[in-house]
């Protein structure tokens, strides 16, 4: 511990937003990086706890964090990015877009502000490539095994990382025109860039990764192609069917699901053709988004950038605290109120509110029928309940579903694979990693169901490590 008294010498604080009246004019990032002075007091406040929550409960990937914030206190940044790189393949990714669930462990938290750990982990990363301490480092030499990864998500990415940097080759399959999956197409330039994921893809390729795009499996190559031409396959496809809302109307023009809206703008930035003649523009519109997590959040910053008119977000849960919930005490990820940068740009949020069913002209939306929900206790637990005469209706011209997925859906390779699911849709695998094939595995959300990107990443780590087992026997 640099610093014993750090914690009490130094306040949380936090590098902050590009001003609101600038940043809603573009789709560039709206979070200042740290500043090398304010990284290093904010590291100063880790308290090196003997049982460092952070670590041990918080973090998906078991970042060693008392160590790298001891190193970063003390100047040396290289060992500090040695000790971060040794859990975790893209702290650049996870540094942005992280919930940061290690800061709701931290023990300072309990009787404090936690210590701004996303912060200085997007710190170290990033002042490794600045400094040049963190270049390609390809394998010295290979072994004669070949693997297969389908899906170039953050999952994907992380099994061909792992194993690439063990001296298997890989190659990396993905549809799309470019690599990154979710962190390309689905998260908002706002939040992330996408040179950061650029700068990554490029590093992997000089390291010996290659990645084939525009590949659909299944059609353009078939899995009994790759069955033949590779050692070991793993399916990184994601939680791709979006959850749907059973109500009249629902067949109305002007619906549509939240990743398709996102896909489609982070293509328009990133200057892809778009294939679909339908167009999703909130400009002029009166938008309402169904759904209140991230991927909610993050429509409700996009139509803002868009020029909608004006924008109501739908939130089935009731208002959260605005200080931690006693159901939810420390180190428990906390039940208490969150505003993103998007909730403080405009907008409206409506809590514990459902949509009844939609309205029309000349087959496109106009207006939401709602009511207002309190939450029962029931048997196996709690659902929600229409409150008698709360209905009202909102204009709609735009709808946004931002409901979260089920599963992977009906990919075809769960077809082409013969694969087995589990009961709740997923595919099956054993601790491995395994599926019901020999020699195919899966990883992320295809196999847990939708999660954060930190606990993809930390998936892919755990398979490559069964792929490896596997080889190796």
């Amino acid at each position: 511990m640099g610093n014993p008294t750090g914690f009490m010498d130094y306040e949380r604080k936090e590098p902050g937003y590009r001003p609101k009246h600038e940043r809603i004019k573009d789709f560039r990032a709206v979070e200042y990086e740290p500043a090398e002075d304010y990284i290093h007091d904010q590291a100063a406040r880790c308290m090196d706890c003997g049982t460092p929550f952070c670590h041990a409960y918080g973090c998906p990937v078991a970042n060693i964090i008392p160590e790298f914030n001891d190193f970063l206190y003390r100047g040396l940044w290289q060992q500090a990015l040695e000790i971060l790189l040794s859990t975790n393949n893209f702290p650049e990714f996870t540094g942005r877009i992280c919930p940061a669930t290690c800061e709701a462990a931290c023990v300072a938290g309990i009787n404090t502000a936690p210590v701004a750990i996303r912060q200085i982990e997007l710190a170290i990363i990033e002042k490794g490539f600045e400094k040049g301490i963190f270049n390609s480092a390809p394998p010295i030499e290979y072994f004669d095994k070949r693997v297969a990864v389908i899906g170039a998500g953050p999952a994907g990415l992380a099994v061909a990382d792992t194993l690439n940097k063990a001296g298997f080759r890989v190659t990396v399959f993905d549809e799309a025109e470019q690599p990154g999956g979710l962190l390309r197409y689905g998260i908002p330039n706002f939040k992330m860039e996408k040179w950061v994921v650029d700068r990554r893809i490029k590093l992997m390729e000089q390291e010996g990764v290659v990645f084939e795009r525009g590949i659909i499996v299944g059609a353009d190559i078939s899995a009994r192609y790759l069955k033949r031409h590779f050692d070991a396959i793993c399916l990184a496809c994601g939680a791709r069917k979006p959850r749907d809302l059973s109500a009249p109307g629902r067949d109305l023009a002007g619906i549509h699901f939240a990743l398709d809206y996102l896909i489609q703008q982070n293509k328009r930035v990133g200057g892809e053709q778009l294939t679909s003649s339908d167009e999703i523009l909130a400009y002029g519109k009166s938008v309402v988004v169904i759904g209140g997590g991230d991927t909610g959040s993050d429509c409700l910053g996009t139509a803002l950038r868009h020029g909608a008119k004006n924008v109501v977000q739908l939130e089935i849960l009731s208002k959260p605290p605005p200080e931690r919930s006693e159901k939810t005490p420390w180190p428990m990820w906390p039940l208490v109120l969150r505003e993103t940068h998007a909730h403080k740009e405009g907008g409206e949020i409506k809590w514990a509110v459902t949509a009844k069913a939609f309205e029309g002209e000349k087959g496109v939306v106009k207006k939401i029928h709602c009511v207002e929900v309190e939450w029962q206790t029931k048997e196996g637990g709690s659902a929600p309940v229409a409150v008698e005469g709360s209905d009202f209706d909102i204009e709609a011209d735009l709808v946004i579903l931002a409901m979260g997925f089920m599963g992977p859906g009906n990919n075809s390779l769960i077809e082409n694979f013969d694969l087995h699911l589990d009961d709740r849709g997923n595919v099956w695998a054993d601790q491995n990693g395994m599926t019901s094939i020999n020699g195919v595995f899966v990883a992320g959300d295809m196999a847990t169901g939708q999660s954060l990107v930190v606990k993809a990443i930390n998936s892919g780590r755990e398979i490559a490590t069964g792929i490896i087992e596997y080889l190796s026997a």
